[in-house]
């Protein structure tokens, strides 16, 4: 029984390597193994590899075996190599885009259908009419320097479309123990002349200090860096030319709390005496305003002004026996609808 063991164990190990034997080896080289290319993997910095040839692998393929001539290359005759001089550059509109009617829709339906809807859609999409309200300051002013309190008030309104409105604009100011001192309305046809700014020409009239009428030209809009900016000449009725320039900046320090700097400076192109004005630069008044939007139409603000009167202006305040200066805390509301 062992010997009969020992016989089967000897015949399954020949059979085991027998097909090892058989196999053919000859095509196995001595030759050590190629070195690896660590540049092509990646392994090492550009600078210590060797440059590299645009052609190389190129010369190794075999374009005889590729049949080029019996591919159809006709599809590609309309493509245009954007880098060779004179190509046509890459927003330029192909030919094939003015083929057929301008507007598809015809066809099916109708070009006298088709109108109505499309005008509507203009109508819809920038042509309706809306109209907004804004009071922008209306505050009233303490004195902190022992001078008089006083209220201000600045609002305009406008109804139209984007290109054209109608702008209607009223400001002033006064003393809570005497007179009326400025008020002034403004009626002003706008017209946008770009996508943030809009020229603005009308009317002004100046019910106080003395009754006056303004030939009125100007600009509004939104500066670059967010600055709102409004500026205008004056041609009175008596031939006095002026001018103010106003700008502010809104900084949000949170959502609702925004913090705004402020910049009036008038001017004025001769003497008008019966207003205490002189020529030059007139009047100045730099401020910050802090506001909480406890909603986005309505936010009341607190803040300080400086008012100053500059050069003629101020010396003939100092004649009447006014201080030229001035420095006021405020608080105010900020409301548009």
């Amino acid at each position: 029984m062992r010997s009969l063991f020992t016989v089967g164990t000897a015949l399954i190990a020949v059979s085991s390597f027998a097909p090892l034997a058989a196999q053919d080896h000859s095509s196995h080289s001595s030759d050590p193994p190629p070195e690896m290319d660590h540049c092509a993997m990646g392994h090492l910095p550009p600078e210590q590899c060797p440059p590299k040839d645009e052609h190389d692998g190129h010369d190794a393929m075999d374009h005889d075996s590729m049949d080029h001539g019996s591919k159809d290359h006709s599809q590609h005759g309309g493509h245009t190599n954007k880098s060779i001089p004179g190509a046509a550059p890459e927003d330029a509109v192909p030919a094939r885009a003015f083929e057929g009617p301008r507007h598809a829709a015809d066809v099916i339906w109708g070009a006298d259908a088709m109108a109505p809807s499309r005008d509507n859609l203009a109508r819809e999409n920038g042509g309706m009419r809306t109209g907004s309200v804004l009071i922008e300051r209306l505050e009233a002013r303490i004195a902190a320097d022992g001078g008089e309190d006083g209220y201000v008030w600045d609002a305009q309104a406008f109804y139209g479309g984007d290109i054209n409105r109608f702008v209607l604009k009223t400001e002033g100011e006064g003393e809570f123990s005497g007179d009326l001192e400025a008020a002034e309305i403004q009626a002003l046809y706008s017209r946008a002349i770009g996508p943030f700014f809009d020229l603005q020409a009308g009317v002004r009239f100046d019910p106080e200090p003395d009754t006056r009428g303004h030939l009125v030209v100007g600009v509004q809009g939104l500066a670059p860096y967010m600055f709102h900016v409004d500026g205008a000449l004056f041609l009175s009725d008596r031939g006095d030319l002026t001018a103010r320039l106003e700008g502010e900046y809104d900084q949000r320090i949170t959502q609702r709390l925004i913090v705004q700097p402020r910049l009036e400076v008038e001017l004025s192109a001769q003497d008008i005496p019966e207003r205490g004005i002189g020529a030059g630069i007139t009047k100045i008044e730099p401020g910050v305003r802090l506001r909480y939007e406890i909603e986005r139409e309505f936010a009341p603000y607190v803040g300080i002004q400086y008012e100053a009167a500059l050069g003629e202006s101020a010396d003939i305040a100092r004649a009447a026996g006014d201080d030229p200066n001035g420095l006021k805390v405020v608080f105010g509301l900020r409301a548009w609808f």
